[in-house]
């Protein structure tokens, strides 16, 4: 069985709808016994805020996934939490890491305070936008297309000081350029090739060669719509990703419960060693275990 670290999902999300809430719920794609059987040996956790929620219990709401993180998700056997990168370090065969992250700062409002409050509460990895336009600056889905405001530079700074991963998925493409030029950290937790297949959400060739020239990461996402097809489709972004320079910064980043459809065979965590024996099909066992994890904990033990 090759590891896997996921860059991306949205179990908190999910979590923060149950009643009661339950990581062992077949209703996660990402639940606790689905990362266990899939071999997931780190797994990253979006704390995620509906558009629609009101402006005054945005940070509520945050705080609130943040708990669930922690006494949910975190007290599941063999779940441990790493707050900093390097505690990868010390996870014991069959145990799985979980990484606290934030998909997005509406949250926060123009307050980079609470944003200093998540941190100390374990985040290690966070997105400027989602698809729309915010305080730090805009998403992939705002028509305007702007970069990061002062604002954005000033939570890129914190992340910066902090060696937090600064994730452009979702960013716009004026954005994505902004923050090459700031971030210490970037990562595209959940992104594919535009070249691939065209879509907003997707990179395109100079973004990706950008990221891949600063050594950040790129975690392909399991969404069909940004994949264009199936798993067979994927593994094409794979091999486009690799062919510009993308061999030591490729990951995975299944976006599990944030997706209302999957590839067949890539329904939840527990088929991800499908995944893992395609990638070593089609690319060789060294390539396979690059992607699946070994170059996302070189990026965590260098970001520290």
């Amino acid at each position: 069985m090759i590891p896997v670290i996921d860059l991306h999902c949205d179990a908190l999300l999910q979590l923060h709808t149950m009643q009661p809430p339950s990581f062992e719920s077949s209703q996660l794609a990402a639940s606790g016994p689905a990362l266990k059987s899939g071999g997931t040996k780190v797994q990253l956790f979006a704390i995620f805020i509906e558009p629609e929620t009101h402006s005054e219990t945005k940070f509520i709401h945050a705080l609130e996934q943040a708990e669930l993180f922690h006494e949910v998700v975190c007290r599941y056997p063999d779940v441990k939490t790493l707050r900093r990168w390097e505690d990868v370090r010390f996870l014991q065969p069959g145990e799985t890491g979980a990484v606290l992250t934030l998909e997005g700062v509406d949250a926060i409002g123009g307050d980079i305070g609470k944003l200093r409050t998540l941190i100390q509460l374990g985040l290690r990895s966070c997105g400027l936008t989602w698809n729309d336009a915010n305080l730090a600056a805009d998403g992939v889905g705002e028509p305007r297309g702007g970069g990061l405001t002062l604002f954005g530079r000033e939570i890129v700074s914190l992340l910066n000081e902090q060696k937090l991963w600064t994730d452009v998925s979702h960013l716009s493409r004026r954005g994505f350029f902004d923050l090459m030029k700031d971030a210490a950290f970037p990562v595209a937790t959940h992104s594919n090739a535009d070249a691939v297949h065209p879509h907003a959400r997707n990179l395109d060739d100079e973004q990706l060669k950008a990221l891949f020239d600063r050594q950040g990461l790129c975690g392909v996402v399991y969404s069909p719509e940004f994949i264009g097809g199936g798993t067979e489709r994927l593994l094409r972004h794979v091999d486009h990703m690799l062919e510009i320079g993308g061999a030591k910064c490729l990951a995975l980043g299944s976006d599990f419960d944030g997706l209302t459809e999957y590839p067949d065979g890539l329904e939840n965590a527990s088929c991800q060693q499908l995944l893992t024996k395609l990638l070593e099909q089609e690319f060789g066992r060294e390539t396979a275990e690059n992607i699946c994890w070994r170059n996302a904990e070189a990026y965590m033990l260098q970001s520290t």
